[in-house]
């Protein structure tokens, strides 16, 4: 009998040690986004929560959506986010403003504006859209850049075209109407147009000028201590950004999935994905490095420009460890 409560004991003490370790608690993070998760730009961070790629890492990942890439940083760099989604060059813009942000992964070796034009009023080049009108998302934002660095590759500025500032929705719907002449555009952009039968030129920005892809931005301050997060963080999103390349149409599917928003547009989520395989993902021997050459010469172009108020030694706007 007493070697029975003894066992009886013994497999008690085993259950609460067990109990007491249990299984690890998910580390909760929050991952900030500079637009609406619907957008399918963000495929690679969507698929990775929809397929579990985040929770097999040990992470809780709740998406916040901030006003754009610019204010996803700031918020990043004063911790009121671990780790954020911007575009290759934010580091360079907002690093002279004091904020300790840099890239830890650049979503694609390509870039993530392409110029489209009206091939029906007989536009098929840039030197083509002097005197005509280009909306662009913000005077402010990263495509609209873009556009000035593919001006300046064909000896044009800002003054000789009519650059208009029409928001994420307009940007597209009014070059459609044909109230526009061309738009600085992104994959997502571009699937609108091309569903609506659109006889258009796109040119990608890459093409004249070297801007960049998304990139996850993180804090100097979390890279220093909790590397490991920033590493899982990686993994995972740049394995969701592998299942778009290799399987868009399957990847649309789970996509609508977690934004029901977009049910029964499977088709459009598709071609946007099909683009960025297209424009943005590939070019890239290892998945999400970053070009040191390239971001240095974005950002002579953005100090030339007068874009940004001081340069900021290469190094310190970017990192490749959580990529090799």
């Amino acid at each position: 009998m007493k070697s029975l409560r003894r066992a009886l004991a013994a497999i008690g003490l085993v259950t609460a040690l067990l109990g007491a370790v249990g299984p690890s608690r998910a580390e909760d993070v929050t991952y900030l986004l500079p637009a609406p998760l619907s957008l399918p730009a963000f495929g690679p961070f969507v698929l990775a929560q929809q397929r579990g790629y985040f929770k097999d890492e040990g992470l809780n990942v709740t998406f916040q959506v901030a006003k754009g890439g610019v204010d996803v940083a700031k918020q990043v760099g004063a911790g009121n986010a671990v780790i954020g989604g911007g575009i290759g060059d934010t580091s360079i813009i907002v690093r002279p403003n004091g904020v300790p942000v840099r890239s830890v992964a650049l979503l694609g070796g390509g870039a993530l504006m392409q110029l489209v034009l009206d091939k029906d009023k007989g536009l098929t080049t840039v030197k083509d859209l002097k005197g005509k009108t280009i909306t662009v998302l913000a005077f402010q934002d990263t495509t609209y850049f873009a556009l000035l660095g593919m001006l300046a590759s064909q000896g044009m500025t800002k003054d000789d075209v009519n650059a208009e500032a029409a928001g994420p929705v307009n940007v597209w719907k009014l070059f459609l109407a044909g109230e526009a002449d061309a738009f600085a555009s992104t994959p997502d952009w571009t699937a609108q147009v091309m569903m609506a039968k659109k006889n258009i030129e796109v040119i990608p920005s890459d093409k004249l000028f070297k801007s960049m892809a998304q990139a996850i931005v993180a804090a100097d301050e979390t890279i220093q201590k909790n590397p490991l997060l920033i590493q899982k963080v990686v993994r995972a999103t740049l394995k969701g950004m592998k299942d778009i390349m290799a399987d868009p149409a399957a990847a649309a599917v789970d996509f609508v999935k977690a934004t029901p928003e977009l049910a029964g547009k499977e088709a459009f989520v598709t071609l946007s994905f099909k683009l960025y395989n297209q424009y943005v993902y590939g070019g890239q021997k290892v998945l999400g490095e970053m070009d040191e050459a390239r971001l240095s010469a974005l950002q002579d172009f953005y100090a030339k420009e007068g874009l940004i108020r001081s340069k900021t030694p290469v190094k310190d706007l970017f990192t490749n460890q959580f990529v090799k």
